[in-house]
């Protein structure tokens, strides 16, 4: 029997049919994903094959091949990476400029995972009631920072409704990833779009400027022309997973496209002479925000913030 995976609990995952049934269902014992070593072998989004057993208990036995995921370094120090899901259309980042404050380095360490796959990223800019003057001048410079780059944006408050017509529509007939920071209000978002689900919704801590988890486990949820929004639990930091130095470059767009200018092939754009990266974030021309979210990247190795791999 054939189906989706549409909520991970953890131990149990949550499987719809290809007739319509919703089965919980367990990964048999001896089933590892070949070549990923992952707090999640399955994740929301996979297709799935899946045995029911006498007793009624149903396993999952074979997993499709993935067109696309987004992993990161898990938090779970012995694991290598997490799955947040697989098999996307878009990703769609929501962020906020305070209230908490995302930082730029965690959006670009997000957009440069989902480059590595091809997965489009939108980048939805929440809480646009709250904001000062200053903050909506930073929100003004970041949009247009990220929209010259190629990632549309969405400036919305999903409390107040402001600009929501714009996200339903990006969203029609296609498989999108929600995530972000915890506290970004991105339960108060799909609950606007989607007021039957009702979930739950946190406060943000004011000593820390930081939200509190209120999700705690993925879910796929259907929207409208057969699209889905995948929600997963706010995350606090997103260490990129599996890049090699020489490709972390590739992920960033716009140092991309400039480093075929460079005088050696394989410049890391730290130090190197003739190096067209230093030159452009010398000349204002790539932005030092983006170049310091590269270099945090390179340095992830360094600061053994993770255990290597086993």
């Amino acid at each position: 029997m054939h189906g989706l995976v549409v909520k991970n609990t953890g131990s149990w995952y949550q499987v719809k049919t290809d007739d319509g049934q919703l089965i919980n269902c367990k990964i048999k014992g001896n089933f590892r994903l070949k070549g990923i070593r992952s707090t999640n072998p399955i994740a929301v989004g996979d297709g799935v094959q899946i045995i029911l057993n006498n007793e009624g208990t149903a396993f999952i036995s074979e997993i499709d091949d993935r067109k696309n995921y987004i992993i990161r370094k898990a938090s779970n120090l012995s694991k290598q990476s997490h799955i947040l899901a697989a098999n996307l259309d878009q990703c769609m980042l929501i962020v906020t400029i305070n209230y908490p404050e995302t930082s730029t380095i965690f959006i670009d360490r997000f957009l440069a995972s989902a480059e590595a796959y091809r997965i489009p990223v939108t980048l939805i800019f929440n809480k646009i009631d709250r904001y000062n003057d200053n903050e909506l001048r930073l929100l003004q410079e970041l949009t247009q920072l990220y929209t010259s780059i190629g990632y549309p944006c969405f400036s919305i408050s999903a409390k107040k409704q402001i600009g929501i017509d714009n996200v339903k529509e990006a969203l029609k007939g296609k498989i999108t990833l929600f995530s972000g920071n915890s506290g970004v209000g991105k339960s108060t978002l799909i609950n606007t779009l989607l007021p039957e689900l009702n979930l739950k919704t946190g406060e943000i801590s004011d000593a820390h400027n930081t939200g509190m988890h209120t999700t705690t486990f993925s879910e796929m949820f259907p929207f409208e022309d057969d699209g889905y929004i995948i929600d997963t639990p706010g995350i606090k930091g997103f260490g990129t997973f599996d890049m090699k130095d020489e490709e972390v470059g590739h992920y960033f767009k716009e140092i991309f496209q400039v480093s075929a200018n460079c005088k050696y092939n394989n410049c890391t754009h730290t130090h190197e002479p003739g190096c067209a990266v230093l030159e452009a974030v010398e000349n204002h021309q790539i932005s030092l925000s983006r170049y310091t979210s590269y270099l945090s990247i390179l340095e992830d190795k360094d600061e053994r913030k993770y255990r290597e791999a086993y």
